[in-house]
């Protein structure tokens, strides 16, 4: 019987079918951070349980650090959360990423790049946009926090039913500065915020078998923005070769590397098999995108203009961003550009980015920032002289975090300010109280941060 790469995944993890309905779930790789952690530790202490396989899971500091290298405030709520983060990993022995850890960085960031996430594995974290691991052929939650104590406890995950399969195809070849984040922009624009709940989403087609390892991780990384439970694409050559670079100290190695690329080409949809559902998307004349509204849904293309609302929901998000239907994006005045996020923060992101501003300047009045999504990258970065490029054109050079994608560790936007942001949630207030936030993509955010305005990349390269 043909499969698709969900369901021969799915299936080799079956543990078993519980009484009563559902299904229990083996979990090969934990991925835990200081937010959704503490109440997990708590619970087992509470037990007298450990953990089950700390050799399988592996913790990092990201949503509360600080990226502008101040010291960590130890009496406010981050401190706390870092400070307990760092306790139950030595008390339980699970290996910490900690702040100041040369492989510290953003969960999402730091799994592909230490080799931590592989084809065909099943990995789960206390965060929405655990999908992003999906790039590589894994099967990749985000989870709440009594599933990450149940995980932490037994490596195992009950899943009350088996999801659906959609399968997004996307064909055609991408026009020049028009990238990976503009596709799925596009694809959450044309199904709407809810239009992949309760599936497991496939990507597909020859546009998305183009983008590097990078723009995968993007696409998958937004699964979630839609509903879905989240995102895949089945491994080829271009995966392998990302997981055979030098620098990921957990990837397999020699005959194990190339016993896992031998189970990974078997993992791909097979002809013939069938998805719950498909849609596709023409990339051909795809343009940069832009959100304008509090989901990634309301979104339009750089040199449109607001639309009249449709519904309650859109006029209160115009209520909110401040907007009048028929007004250009492109003539809204912004305050921030933020480059980062688990959606926008590697090394190809940041070369995108430098590549558009050297040269140039920040526009007066902009307050522009780039945050590595790691310290790995920021140290890659360096080395190739992207924070000189970033520096010299006006932008400030952070450390490693998730800094203003939700504005935990004290980097946000004041009430009523703008910002073109590289992360993946416009809501009311995610950067801010009264934060306005716009979606784009690496090359329109540094496009926007020279002009002061949302503005189209295409006019630079």
């Amino acid at each position: 019987m043909a499969k698709t790469l969900f369901e021969k995944v799915w299936e080799n993890h079956v543990v078993s079918d519980l009484p009563g309905g559902g299904t229990l779930i083996y979990i090969d790789r934990h991925l835990v951070h200081e937010v959704t952690s503490p109440q997990a530790f708590d619970g087992l202490r509470e037990k007298g349980r450990p953990v089950r396989r700390p050799d399988l899971t592996f913790a990092t500091a990201d949503h509360n650090v600080p990226t502008d290298g101040r010291e960590i405030d130890t009496s406010s709520l981050s401190g706390q959360q870092l400070a307990a983060l760092d306790h139950n990993a030595k008390e339980f022995g699970v290996p910490l990423f900690g702040y100041n850890h040369p492989k510290q960085g953003i969960v999402h960031i730091i799994g592909p790049q230490l080799g931590i996430t592989l084809p065909g594995l099943t990995i789960v974290c206390g965060d929405s946009h655990t999908s992003t691991h999906g790039a590589f052929g894994a099967l990749a939650f985000g989870i709440g926090t009594s599933e990450v104590e149940h995980v932490l406890a037994t490596q195992t995950l009950r899943f009350a039913k088996k999801p659906k399969t959609l399968g997004i195809e996307a064909t055609g070849k991408l026009g020049e500065g028009v990238v990976a984040k503009d596709i799925i922009l596009a694809i959450i624009r044309k199904l709407g915020a809810g239009g992949g709940t309760g599936y497991v989403v496939e990507y597909r087609g020859d546009a998305i078998q183009s983008l590097d390892m990078a723009g995968r991780m993007t696409i998958c990384n937004m699964s979630i923005e839609m509903g879905a439970r989240t995102g895949m694409v089945a491994p080829d050559d271009v995966t392998f070769d990302y997981i055979s670079a030098e620098d990921r100290p957990y990837a397999p190695k020699g005959a194990a590397f190339d016993e896992m690329v031998a189970h990974a080409r078997s993992l791909a949809t097979d002809p013939g098999a069938t998805f719950d559902r498909s849609e596709t998307l023409d990339v051909n004349d795809l343009k940069p995108q832009v959100s304008w509204g509090t989901t990634p849904a309301m979104t339009v293309d750089i040199d449109e203009a607001i639309p009249e609302p449709k519904d309650a929901a859109e006029k209160r998000a115009q209520m909110y961003m401040g907007l009048t239907p028929g007004t250009p994006v492109n003539e809204l005045d912004i305050n921030t550009v933020f480059i980062g996020s688990c959606t926008n923060a590697r090394i190809e992101d940041l070369r995108q980015a430098a590549s558009l501003v050297a040269g140039h300047r920040v526009a007066d009045g902009v307050r522009a920032m780039v945050v590595p999504g790691s310290a790995a990258v920021r140290a890659q970065a360096e080395q190739e002289g992207l924070d000189r490029t970033f520096l010299e054109a006006g932008f400030e050079w952070h450390y490693a975090g998730c800094s203003m994608c939700l504005g935990m560790n004290g980097d946000i936007l004041r009430p009523g300010q703008r910002s073109a942001s590289t992360s993946n949630r416009p809501y009311e207030g995610r950067q801010g109280p009264g934060s306005r936030t716009h979606l784009v993509s690496p090359l329109t955010a540094a496009a926007t941060a020279l002009t002061g305005k949302l503005a189209d990349p295409r006019k630079y390269l």
